[in-house]
């Protein structure tokens, strides 16, 4: 039996073959997936998806407004409308 902070599913579960032949279950943190817009949920452009799963420290957005939280074409839509009315 794990010991219990092993025994959430927090962390995600491999099986290893160790070098004496039997199988180990190493346990690994989980990969954060690429960052998406707040608005549609598509992955966004400008942003290393790479780079926030190997953790190599703060990732700079993009300059723009709403950079790093809004897709830049859905940006561009709203500052269209909000132009037009």
């Amino acid at each position: 039996m794990p010991r219990p902070s092993l025994r959430s599913r927090a962390l995600r579960r491999i099986q290893r073959r160790t070098p004496g032949g039997r199988t180990a279950t190493r346990y690994e943190k989980r990969f954060a997936g690429p960052p998406r817009c707040a608005i549609t949920g598509a992955p966004l452009q400008g942003m290393d998806a790479k780079r926030v799963k190997a953790e190599h420290g703060p990732i700079r957005p993009p300059s723009r407004p709403y950079g790093g939280y809004a897709a830049h074409w859905v940006l561009a839509r709203a500052l269209r409308a909000a132009a037009r009315s």
